[in-house]
């Protein structure tokens, strides 16, 4: 079995969601993690586990993050993590999948699929083997007990429901150590 982990320096989680109705706004995760096991070199029987950090959420505006913080939102202090658990892989074509996978928000778990596009993998200036993905998806926050919405003066939504996620992820293959007491 060959286990690769993210190497969060070189990968993004990211998200977004629509403004007024009329332009999103993008928001990523700083502090994340995640391993991914296979038998296979293609990926096709991966299990893999990702967690992250609510309270690192940035969307470059420090008042919006600490919303989304509190209990109106992510609450932080109470789920300070969102996980996800893999079900299943299909494969669709040689660098097409569909990853299926139990999603967990304040509490909250729901399937979620997500479309993943294997970019390869190759070894890094030290030797590390390593591989890229990208992976998008779609979820609606209020399933998850992220419910706070507002309306504008006019009567128009300020936030929506529907929310777009992107990952630009890179693994890095763990090298098994023998170690010999002597």
């Amino acid at each position: 079995m060959t286990t690769w982990k993210i190497d969060a320096s070189h990968s993004e989680v990211g998200f977004k969601v629509k403004h007024l109705m009329i332009t999103n706004v993008s928001g990523h995760f700083t502090n994340f993690e995640g391993t991914l096991h296979t038998n296979s070199a293609d990926f096709h029987d991966a299990r893999i586990t990702f967690e992250a950090d609510v309270n690192s959420v940035t969307t470059n505006n420090d008042q919006r993050d600490e919303h989304l913080r509190t209990a109106d939102f992510f609450d932080g202090a109470q789920f300070p993590r969102i996980f996800f658990e893999s079900k299943q892989v299909k494969k669709v074509d040689d660098d097409h999948y569909r990853l299926i996978g139990d999603l967990t928000i304040r509490d909250q778990t729901h399937s979620i699929e997500l479309s993943v596009t294997y970019y390869g993998t190759t070894q890094d200036a030290w030797g590390q083997t390593k591989a890229g993905f990208e992976l998008n998806g779609r979820l609606h926050r209020s399933d998850y007990g992220l419910r706070w919405s507002a309306t504008t003066d006019a009567g128009g939504l300020i936030l929506g429901d529907e929310v777009k996620l992107h990952m630009s992820i890179q693994l890095v293959q763990e090298v098994a150590v023998n170690a010999k007491i002597a």
